[in-house]
């Protein structure tokens, strides 16, 4: 390859750009901010983060230098998985949300637990302007599971610069299983090829081609999704592939009962996934 390194000479910024768009384009523009404008379906998201605290939640919180003395800025919060917790730890919070469903079940927990040190900034991060828009610097700055962003470059640098001590981003490494099932059923359901978004790897690069080495860690996750019937399997699962047609939902039909497996009086579609943190200390990383 010669005396250049690779992330040397690759653009990975634009890298990421390019896999966005082949998301996008072969999603149909279905990347789930409409979704997560709906009140219940951001509901529904944080009694599955309560009820699975142990593996979604707790790591997370467990993973992060909180002190009681820590200001904390969440980008991409949800409902408050994290932030509500986050902050009976620290001193402050700010959160960054800007789908409508999330936004407003966010203040609806943080109004019904009494947390009153969450300030909420409705927000994309890429609109964010940290000088007047956040009271930072944070000393922990953090990212899970939300930057879809179109320059990651862009979002990175933002976060670097809105944190005095900490920085952190959440990402998959390979497929998700949400993922493999559109890889699975788009020929079929939509006469195309599914494409996957960027994964891990290429933040990871693109961090050392800026001059930061960070720390990268990766958790497996289980994933199991029960349901009473496979006709409840359906309903949930249709939304997120766009079958919407009787045929589409046969389709969907058939391949859930081929991969689905009986637990109790439940039926169980099963999956993981590699949950990866990277993270540096801005102190010992200036950016390039």
């Amino acid at each position: 390859m010669g005396p250049k390194a690779m992330h040397d000479i690759t653009d990975w910024n634009e890298e990421w750009k390019q896999q966005w768009s082949r998301y996008r384009d072969a999603s149909m523009e279905q990347t789930g901010a409409a979704y997560w404008d709906d009140a219940d379906a951001a509901r529904d998201f944080y009694r599955t983060s309560q009820e699975h605290r142990d593996t979604r939640v707790d790591p997370i919180l467990d993973g992060l230098p909180l002190r009681p003395e820590s200001r904390v800025l969440d980008i991409g919060a949800g409902p408050g998985a994290i932030a509500i917790p986050a902050a009976r730890r620290v001193r402050h919070v700010t959160a960054v949300e800007p789908a409508g469903g999330m936004y407003s079940v966010l203040e609806e927990n943080l109004a019904a637990e009494g947390v009153d040190n969450v300030d909420v900034v409705k927000k994309l991060w890429e609109e964010v302007d940290i000088a007047t828009d956040l009271a930072g610097p944070y000393d922990i700055v953090f990212a899970k599971n939300s930057l879809s962003v179109p320059d990651i470059r862009d979002a990175i640098v933002k976060m670097h610069e809105a944190s005095s001590d900490y920085v952190a981003i959440y990402w998959f490494a390979g497929a998700t299983p949400w993922e493999m099932l559109s890889l699975a059923l788009w020929p079929a359901l939509h006469g195309r090829a599914f494409a996957v978004p960027p994964k891990c790897n290429l933040i990871y690069n693109l961090l050392y081609a800026m001059g930061v080495y960070p720390n990268i860690e990766s958790t497996p996750l289980p994933h199991r999704y029960p349901f009473p019937s496979a006709d409840a399997a359906v309903e949930y699962f249709a939304p997120q592939v766009l079958a919407r047609t009787p045929v589409q939902r046969e389709v969907l039909r058939t391949y859930l009962l081929d991969h689905m497996e009986r637990d109790g009086s439940a039926l169980v579609i099963p999956g993981h996934s590699h949950h990866v943190k990277i993270w540096w200390k801005k102190e010992d990383h200036p950016i390039v």
